[in-house]
C-alpha cells in the first residue's frame, strides 16, 4: 500500500480508490477525503499524524468505502452526501428490497456497502463546513452516480469519481440510470460547466493522476461528454445554455424554468427578491430508475443565471402548489442555502411537515418545516404584489391554485391540475387526476367555476406549456368537468354505496409510525357512512398476535356521507419488526367491508 504527499500537507494513498488525507492546521489530526478498504489507518504514523477526526465520502459506491466499519470502530465520524445517506446508514433495505427480477434499474446502487455503518451527518451542499479544522466547501457534482459531491479544500477539489483524467472518466456504464436515457453524462457535463466556475488549482480524482490544470481538464471532458450525449439523442442538447439561460419570460417579472422537471416559475420583485412557485427538480437531465432517495437530484443549479441576469439578491419565500415529490424536492435545500422561506396552502402544510400521517403518492422522504401557513381562500401580499391561495381539488385532494397580476396579467397557477397536450387531430387539454392522490368526482367541475370567476388572462401549469386564456378554452374545462361527472356516475354505483372516486371510505392516521416494542400507539380511524341513509359502523382493529387494542372495537352512528373517528391505544408486541401492517375492520349497516385500510407500524428496540 503506497501513499504519497501530493501537496502540502494533502497524501494520497493507494487503495481501492484513491484516499486522500488533509493534515489538520494542529498538525496532529486529519481528515480523510473517502476511505477505501481502511488501509490508511495503518498508515497514519508515516505520515506524522496521530488520527482521523472524520471522512467525507464523495459517492456510496464500495470501492470508496468498503472499510468504513473500520472507520467506525476507530471513532472516525463518517459523513454521507445527502442525496446518498441511505446508501451508507441503511444499505441493508437496498440489500432486502432492491428488484433483482425484470429489473429496468441501471443505477450501480448494487454496489453499494454489503451493510450498514452508522453516519454522523451529511455534507452541506453549497455550503462551506468545518472538519477536524479544515474548512470544507460541499458542491453537488452528479455524473457517476446521482448523489455525488466534490469536497474543495483551499483551491483543490476532490472530485470523486465525476473525472478521472482530462477528457476521461472512469466509468460510463456509471452514469447510465435508466433503461434508455443518459441522465447521467448530461448531469456530468452540467457538473463540469459548474466546477469550471470554481477557483481551482489541482484536481484530485477517485480513481487517476492529479490534474494540474483543472480548467482544461474539465472543458475536455465536458466537450466530449456533450458528443456522447448528442449521439444517443435525436436533436443535440445544449447543456452549457440551460445553465447559462435557465429562465424564459413570461412577463417582465414572471419567469418559467425551462430546466426543472416539474415547471418551476419566478416572479421578480422591484426589491431584488424573488419569489418561487414550485421548486422540484432543477436543472434536470431526467428522472434516473427507483423511487429511493438516491434516485432522486435536488440541487440548485439555475440560481445563478438568476442573480446574474435578473438582479436577484435573494430568493426569499418559494409557494408549493402541492405536495408532490416534483414540486418540493428542492424546498428544503432552498431553506438551508438561501434562507428562503417555505410558505404552503394550509391544505398543503400538514403534509410537507408529517407525511408520515398520509397513505398518499409521492411525498418527499422527510418533514418539510413550513413558515407560514396561508389560508386559502385567503389573500397575502409579498411586496408590490398581493396573492390569492384557491382551493384547487383534483390532481389531488391537497392542491392549491395560487392568483396573482404582474405587468398587468392576471395569472392562475393551476400546478398539475390539467394537462396541455396539443394533440393533432386529438384533445388538447387532459384531466390530470389519480385517485390516490384521493381526487372527488365534482372537483373539476368546482376549478372549472374557479376559473371562470377568477378570469385569468394567461394559466401556468406544473408540466404544460403556459396557456393564454379565452372563453372557448374555459368551455372546454367546464365541458371536460361535466363530462368526468357523467362518467363516473355512469360507471359508479353512487346511489346506493358512495365510497366516491377513490373506493375507500376511512383511512388510518397515522399510516406510518414507529413505536418500541411494548409501548403504545394512538391510532385513528377516519371513517365515513357510504350509504345513502344513517348507519352504525363498526370499527375493529386487526393486528398482529401478542399485540394489543384499547378498544377492541367501535361502533359509531355516521348519518349519510359524515365522518367519524374512532381512535385507538395499540400496544406492540415484544419482537421488531420493520413495517408491521395492522388494519381497520369495517362494517357500515348490513355491508360488510372487512379488512377495509391498513397502516404500517415500525416495531423497534426501546
Amino acid at each position: 500500500m503506497s501513499w504519497s504527499e501530493i501537496a502540502p500537507g494533502v497524501f494520497r494513498v493507494r487503495d481501492t480508490c484513491n484516499v486522500y488525507v488533509v493534515r489538520s492546521p494542529n498538525g496532529r489530526d486529519a481528515i480523510a477525503v473517502d476511505f477505501g478498504s481502511g488501509a490508511v489507518l495503518d498508515h497514519l504514523a508515516e505520515m506524522g499524524i496521530e488520527r482521523l477526526t472524520d471522512v467525507l465520502m464523495t459517492h456510496h459506491h464500495r470501492d470508496q468505502g468498503q472499510g468504513l466499519p473500520r472507520a467506525v470502530a476507530a471513532g472516525v465520524a463518517v459523513h454521507a452526501p445527502p442525496v446518498e445517506q441511505d446508501l451508507f446508514a441503511h444499505v441493508d433495505d437496498l440489500w432486502a428490497s432492491r428488484p433483482i427480477v425484470n429489473d429496468y434499474n441501471l443505477r450501480q446502487d448494487k454496489f453499494s456497502l454489503l451493510s450498514s455503518v452508522p453516519v454522523a451527518g451529511v455534507v452541506p451542499e453549497y455550503r462551506t463546513a468545518t472538519y477536524g479544522g479544515v474548512e470544507v466547501r460541499v458542491l453537488p457534482t452528479p455524473g457517476h452516480t446521482t448523489g455525488s459531491v466534490t469536497y474543495v479544500v483551499g483551491g483543490i477539489a476532490f472530485t470523486g469519481d465525476l473525472i478521472h483524467a482530462p477528457g476521461k472518466v472512469w466509468s460510463l456504464a456509471a452514469t447510465q440510470w435508466s433503461y434508455t436515457e443518459n441522465e447521467g453524462p448530461a448531469m456530468t457535463v452540467l457538473s463540469c460547466y459548474q466546477l469550471l466556475d470554481q477557483p481551482l488549482d489541482l484536481l484530485l480524482p477517485s480513481h487517476g493522476e492529479p490534474m494540474p490544470d483543472p480548467r482544461a481538464a474539465l472543458e475536455l471532458l465536458a466537450e466530449r461528454m456533450q458528443r456522447y450525449v448528442d449521439a444517443r439523442r435525436p436533436h443535440p442538447w445544449d447543456l452549457r445554455g440551460r445553465l447559462e439561460s435557465p429562465f424564459r419570460e413570461l412577463t417582465p417579472h414572471l419567469l418559467l424554468n425551462r430546466t426543472s422537471n416539474a415547471c418551476s416559475y419566478v416572479l421578480l420583485s422591484e426589491t431584488g427578491n424573488a419569489l418561487l412557485i414550485d421548486y422540484g427538480y432543477d436543472m434536470t437531465t431526467g428522472l434516473p430508475s427507483g423511487t429511493d432517495r438516491a434516485s432522486r437530484r435536488p440541487w440548485l443549479a439555475s440560481l445563478p443565471a438568476l442573480r446574474r441576469q435578473y438582479g436577484v439578491a435573494r430568493v426569499e419565500v418559494a409557494l408549493p402548489t402541492h405536495y408532490h415529490d416534483d414540486h418540493v424536492a428542492g424546498l428544503p435545500l432552498l431553506r438551508d442555502v438561501e434562507g428562503t422561506k417555505i410558505w404552503a396552502p394550509s391544505t398543503v402544510a400538514p403534509i410537507l411537515e408529517h407525511p408520515e400521517h398520509y397513505d398518499l403518492p409521492c411525498l418527499w422522504y422527510d418533514p418539510i418545516p413550513v413558515d407560514r401557513s396561508l389560508p386559502v381562500g385567503e389573500s397575502f401580499r409579498w411586496h408590490e404584489y398581493e396573492i390569492t391561495v384557491h382551493d384547487l381539488p383534483g390532481h389531488t385532494l391537497y392542491h392549491a391554485g395560487f392568483e396573482f397580476e404582474v405587468d398587468g396579467v392576471r395569472v392562475l397557477a393551476t400546478g398539475d391540475q390539467q394537462e396541455h397536450l396539443g394533440v393533432p387531430g386529438g384533445r388538447r387539454e387532459v384531466l390530470n387526476y389519480q385517485y390516490r392522490n384521493l381526487f372527488r368526482v365534482g372537483d373539476y367541475q368546482r376549478s372549472a367555476a374557479l376559473y371562470r370567476r377568477v378570469a385569468p388572462g394567461l394559466m401556468v401549469s406544473g408540466h404544460w406549456e403556459p396557456r393564454w386564456v379565452d372563453d372557448a378554452y374555459l368551455a372546454l374545462l367546464t365541458e371536460l368537468g361535466d363530462e368526468l361527472v357523467e362518467l363516473h356516475e355512469e360507471l359508479l354505483p353512487l346511489e346506493s354505496v358512495d365510497f366516491g372516486a377513490g373506493g375507500v371510505a376511512a383511512r388510518i392516521t397515522p399510516y406510518r409510525s414507529r413505536v418500541a416494542t411494548g409501548s403504545t400507539q394512538r391510532l385513528d380511524v377516519v371513517v365515513r357512512n357510504p350509504l345513502p341513509e344513517k348507519a352504525e359502523v363498526t370499527v375493529r382493529m386487526v393486528i398482529p398476535l401478542g399485540w394489543s387494542a384499547d378498544p377492541a372495537e367501535q361502533v359509531l352512528t355516521l348519518a349519510a356521507g359524515d365522518e367519524g373517528t374512532a381512535a385507538f391505544d395499540v400496544t406492540a408486541g415484544r419482537t421488531p419488526r420493520r413495517r408491521t401492517p395492522v388494519a381497520a375492520d369495517l362494517t357500515v349497516g348490513e355491508l360488510r367491508l372487512g379488512q377495509h385500510v391498513e397502516a404500517l407500524v415500525d416495531v423497534v428496540e426501546p
